[in-house]
């Protein structure tokens, strides 16, 4: 019978096996060295002073707390502000419109501010460049051009 060949390259695989576990033990070994053993609660804890940052310093309880009255406390969108538009029928220009699509813009006389028209909102066909009256109503994503007429 034969006896079992170790070649070259089995010889080295095992050397670096060898050695990487060597250095394995050997780091554990300096970690626990150096290793700091627990720390109490009072190191571990952390607060939060009033301007909302972190700190290791508990806070100081003779110092006055500031009292929030809970109706002041605004969540979600603040209220919209009803415009100072009058009611009545504004006057604008019409500075663009697309027959084929069905909608436009005019913009205000008055605020210079653009409002999206729709054909459905027309009493008289409109193109651009065409002074106009319109009222407004609010729509979706702003406000509507409606009752939109030739002046």
């Amino acid at each position: 019978m034969s006896r079992p060949t170790e070649t070259f390259n089995k010889k080295e695989k095992e050397k670096k096996r060898l050695k990487k576990q060597q250095e394995k033990r050997e780091k554990a070994e300096e970690r626990k060295a150096t290793a700091v053993k627990g720390k109490s609660l009072d190191e571990m804890m952390a607060y939060i002073d009033e301007n909302g940052n972190i700190t290791s310093t508990p806070p100081d309880p003779t110092r006055k707390k500031k009292v929030i009255n809970a109706e002041d406390i605004q969540i979600g969108v603040a209220k919209q502000v009803p415009s100072d538009q009058p009611a009545g029928p504004r006057k604008g220009t019409v500075t663009f419109f697309n027959e084929s699509k069905g909608y436009g813009f005019i913009k205000d006389q008055d605020t210079q501010e653009s409002v999206f028209v729709h054909i459905n909102g027309l009493v008289d066909p409109i193109k651009e460049n065409d002074k106009v009256t319109f009222e407004t109503e609010q729509g979706q994503k702003g406000p509507n051009a409606i009752s939109v007429k030739k002046v």
